[in-house]
């Protein structure tokens, strides 16, 4: 090898030529970055394990993640090269294309809506009102510290709105696995949950709506426009959300996909993926739009599916939202040392860290008083009163995640590598310091635990074929099962035993498409008189109306039959 060869070999090993010019060495090196994480990855499921296991609850395995990302991104720093080292830094893309959307998913998909429905007034409060407070109190603050100049740092208001959109983004996985380890009663959780998921959506609808206003001159009617901009956004984002999982209950109950659960499994799985990229497509919020399409997923078309669907989809969803999650705060300690263009000023990180704190705040106790107030007009204060240990655990809850770090990729001009690096550091010490201690706080604030949950919809005694609706492939499921019951109940000591009448049960027979459209239009006019009811119904009644009006009028259009009669209450 000669001396011009020698150096284009350095040359490419330190990232100064492009990769692409030598795609066997790119491959290589490709290689290497993916089996680095997986590798992590995998410590990172044993150690969570272990943890599980041995019951460890003073440090939860989101944190042991966070460092041993750290570690492994401070080797990969030092060692020679740069190949490796960009394909292992983080990237907003992957993020929003690859590992969010399995946790929003699941996060609708699992959303226990009982308990969701019930305290739905206090979850928007938190979401909307709560988000907009945190994010204009953090913007405010940040931009007088570089009102004030120092370390030669100086960032406009639209940027520091941006800073605060970007950091009110919470992100309480640490914390609810926390709470799901001790039973922490579903009022705090679903609270917490409630805000998080929808939290998420609002600060990044939030961000992308200020991102229209940079360079531009604020006034009265720009904050006006600015808000139009945000309803439009996430309604409608919300509404394309809502008909795609409504189109998918209606194309399982007006087909036979049920007799082929892995193409229909594969099916729902990607409605709910196609409702995301095109709610991007067409400049909205994929977030929001499938949050709700997942909720709208487990509301309708769950009891269209068949048993295998309902087993599929449930565990597919929650195994790609595990292994997202792990793979993310592994990630975000990595970026640490990983992302070379990174501009680190310790006082702007110093001054954002009590800021977040500041707003967090501002967010939760006021508001929490004025919900409180409110429920005591009311005189519904043993149900609905946010009692001071709960306000507490909801400020403690609100430790940053890795959609502020995604969101800081789209800061652009001077303070841009400024911008990330704060939003990287601050989010690793929220997550450290907050999820770290969560278990500690839990018992300084004398917080109930132990807490049996709440039976959901969604167990696998309600998934079974006879209980479900018209889910259960007959050909290959209903007559091997009751066979193995009837003929050698000892052949199948798993099974549960059919009846004896299985034949005539309702939920074994199916309808022809004809007759399920003539039985919709049934229902349609009971729509008319339902509106007249709820228009002169008191208030505290309309939440039922609307639990009725669900089970009389929606379901029975949209499934295969009335679920309100066989499947247990939510």
């Amino acid at each position: 090898m000669d001396v011009t060869s020698l150096i284009n070999v350095v040359r490419r090993a330190d990232g100064d030529e492009d990769d692409d010019q030598d795609p066997a060495l790119q491959e290589l090196y490709s290689s290497w970055a993916l089996f680095i994480l997986l590798i992590l990855l995998i410590g990172a499921l044993l150690t969570s394990y272990y943890v599980q296991s041995k019951k460890i609850r003073a440090i939860h395995e989101t944190v042991i993640s966070v460092f041993v990302g750290m570690v492994v991104g401070l080797i990969i720093r030092v060692s020679p090269g740069l190949i490796i080292q960009n394909m292992v830094s983080f990237h907003s893309t992957y993020f929003f294309n690859v590992l969010l959307p399995p946790i929003i998913l699941n996060s609708g998909y699992e959303l226990h809506q009982s308990n969701f429905f019930r305290n739905i007034g206090t979850i928007l409060t938190f979401a909307f009102a709560g988000t907009f407070i945190s994010a204009v109190t953090l913007g405010i603050l940040v931009y007088i510290f570089s009102f004030l100049n120092f370390e030669n740092f100086h960032m406009s208001f639209v940027e520091a709105l941006s800073m605060g959109a970007t950091l009110s983004a919470t992100d309480p996985v640490t914390v609810l696995a926390i709470f799901n380890s001790y039973k922490v009663d579903q009022k705090l959780y679903t609270i917490i949950f409630g805000e998080s998921i929808l939290n998420d959506a609002v600060a990044i609808v939030m961000f992308e709506t200020l991102q229209k206003f940079q360079g531009k001159q604020l006034h009265l009617f720009t904050l006006f426009n600015g808000i139009t901009i945000f309803i439009i956004t996430f309604f409608v984002s919300l509404l394309i959300g809502v008909s795609i999982g409504l189109m998918t209950a209606l194309l399982l109950k007006y087909s036979y996909l049920r007799r082929y659960p892995n193409i229909e499994s594969c099916i729902i799985l990607l409605m709910a993926y196609a409702s995301y990229f095109f709610s991007n497509g067409c400049h909205m919020s994929g977030v929001v739009s499938l949050l709700f399409c997942g909720i709208t997923l487990k509301h309708y078309a769950f009891y269209n599916m068949s048993y295998k669907a309902k087993l599929s989809t449930k565990y597919v969803f929650r195994v790609l939202a595990q292994l997202s999650e792990n793979f993310i705060f592994i990630y975000l300690g990595m970026s640490l040392f990983t992302q070379v263009d990174l501009v680190y000023k310790p006082i702007f990180i110093l001054i954002t860290t009590i800021a977040v704190t500041a707003s967090r705040y501002m967010n939760v106790f006021p508001l929490s008083k004025l919900l409180n107030r409110f429920h005591r007009q009311k005189d519904r204060t043993l149900v609905d009163h946010i009692p001071y240990s709960y306000q507490m655990m909801l400020f403690w809850a609100g430790l940053r995640g890795a959609v502020g770090v995604a969101l800081a990729a789209g800061f652009e001009g001077e303070n841009a590598q400024t911008l990330k690096a704060t939003t990287l550091v601050v989010v690793v010490l929220t997550l450290i310091i907050f999820g770290g201690t969560t278990s500690r706080m839990l018992e300084i604030l004398n917080i109930e635990t132990g807490v049996a949950a709440d039976v959901d919809s969604d167990t696998e005694f309600s998934m079974l074929p006879w209980q479900g609706t018209a889910d259960y492939d007959l050909e290959n499921g209903a007559m091997e099962l009751s066979n193995a019951s009837h003929d050698s109940p000892a052949a199948a000591p798993n099974l549960p035993v059919m009846p004896d009448d299985y034949e005539n049960i309702e939920v074994f027979t199916e309808a022809s498409p004809s007759k399920k459209i003539s039985s919709t239009f049934e229902h349609y006019q009971k729509a008319a008189g339902a509106f007249n009811q709820f228009f002169h119904a008191s208030r505290d009644d309309q939440a039922q109306w609307f639990s009725r009006f669900d089970e009389e009028v929606i379901k029975p259009v949209l499934l295969e039959r009335d679920v309100s009669k066989s499947s247990p209450k939510k």
